[in-house]
């Protein structure tokens, strides 16, 4: 990929124009990290860009922005530019076409506001990058409150680099975003999203999260999850804490490598606590139903950020079961085959893992699911049906709500080896049917 960026720079200075490689590409390559894609500045005007290359479409021509493919990889172009007023919290009313140096000083943060020559193979460095890289620090450009007020999504972009690179902001920088924090919520829920993914996807996440929280932009994004703290709960149970610090204990105990599903249900499975809080006659402190409401506010919260249906309802799924691990030594065979078969169960079998760690510490019930993990391993959890409703219309009967009954009730005993093959269940279905 760095080759191909290459050449289309030379295509470029071939035509007398400046092109550098231009934002996270540079500050990778100072890091010493290989880049994931690469994207380009020049003093190339747009429509000289579409010009000089074959295969083009432009995504922001009125920004500067082109994009060409070469060998069907994607390469941003972007004329240097410098920016209008900002009125809508996201984007410039108008841009002119500019310097390099104009051009990084309306970029967000330092470590993003580097170029790189690649006839010279040199970085072009006119805000304070590299001192910032080696020093560890997220730092923005000019007047933090100024670059936020002209994103404000660059203020979650801030906490995302601090988590993700494991650096600190500046102090100036994180002033001005816990001054501004609550504006956050008009940027869309798409862009909020894709954020809040990327930083609780980072191995770095309770970073992520402690920034979040102490910045306020945790309360302006997820307020149902503020009323945690505070929220107590029984000591023989919970030695840590509150819900909010049960909460990041677990997220600390995660693997490094998490899916949607299963770190949003850490975040979400106590989320209904609060509203659900109260102490019983004997003194004790009791949460109701809150696996079942916290699944309804989860569906709520995660649609209101425009997650995909399919993220939405297995984190739902989730919620709602992460209760029912307490009852599985007592479930018959057939219903913890059920329960085990179920497209959410392992991340359901790790959630339940770092919620146990993080309070009584009991695992239980992990280590017997785990044994019958491994004891049912040997064949599919749920085999095909010894018998299906074509045989049952066969047999004389008539289609029907019934069905469901009678061939859910030949599946339980298959799962619990009561009939071994086709011929004994047939028979019992006759039998207990009185054909």
């Amino acid at each position: 990929m760095e080759e191909k960026a290459r050449e289309i720079c030379a295509r470029l200075r071939e035509r007398g124009r400046v092109a550098y490689f231009a934002g996270g590409c540079v500050r990778d390559m100072v890091r010493g990290l290989v880049p994931k894609d690469f994207d380009i500045a020049t003093d190339a005007e747009p429509e000289e860009v579409q010009k000089i290359f074959p295969r083009t479409y432009a995504v922001g021509a009125a920004f500067g922005v082109v994009v060409v493919v070469e060998d069907g990889i994607n390469f941003e172009v972007a004329t240097f530019r410098s920016d209008d007023a900002y009125i809508d919290g996201r984007r410039p009313v108008s841009v002119k076409f500019s310097s390099p140096e104009e051009d990084a000083k309306r970029r967000d943060f330092t470590i993003n506001g580097m170029f790189f020559d690649p006839a010279k193979n040199e970085v072009i460095d006119f805000v304070g990058g590299r001192a910032d890289l080696e020093a560890k620090l997220v730092r923005a450009i000019g007047d933090p409150a100024q670059r936020f007020a002209e994103d404000r999504l660059r203020m979650l972009r801030a906490v995302r680099f601090a988590t993700v690179l494991d650096y600190k902001i500046d102090n100036q920088t994180w002033d001005a975003l816990v001054a501004n924090a609550s504006a956050i919520t008009q940027i869309s829920a798409e862009r909020i999203r894709d954020e809040l993914v990327k930083i609780f996807l980072s191995p770095h996440r309770v970073r992520g999260w402690d920034l979040l929280d102490q910045s306020g932009l945790l309360r302006a994004i997820l307020p149902e999850i503020e009323p945690m703290k505070g929220c107590e709960q029984p000591e023989q149970f919970h030695p840590e804490g509150d819900v909010f610090q049960h909460t990041r204990l677990m997220l600390e105990l995660l693997p490094e490598k998490v899916s949607v599903p299963l770190v949003f249900s850490v975040i979400l499975h106590d989320v209904a606590k609060p509203v659900t809080a109260h102490v019983d006659p004997t003194g004790r402190i009791r949460f109701n139903e809150h696996d079942k409401i916290g699944a309804d506010m989860t569906e709520q919260i995660m649609g209101r950020l425009r997650f995909s249906r399919a993220e939405i309802e297995a984190t739902v799924e989730m919620v709602r079961q992460h209760m029912v691990f307490k009852d599985v030594p007592r479930m018959r065979v057939a219903k913890l085959k059920r329960f085990m078969a179920r497209p959410t169960f392992e991340e359901e079998l790790e959630l339940h893992r770092v919620d146990c760690e993080s309070s009584h510490g009991l695992m239980d019930n992990y280590e017997f699911l785990r044994q019958k993990r491994e004891e049912f391993a040997n064949e599919p959890i749920i085999p095909p049906p010894l018998v299906n409703g074509q045989d049952l219309i066969s047999l004389g009967l008539k289609p029907g709500p019934k069905f469901g009954e009678i061939l859910e009730a030949v599946e339980t005993r298959q799962l619990e080896g009561v009939f071994k093959d086709r011929e004994e269940a047939l028979a019992w279905v006759k039998r207990e049917y009185q054909m």
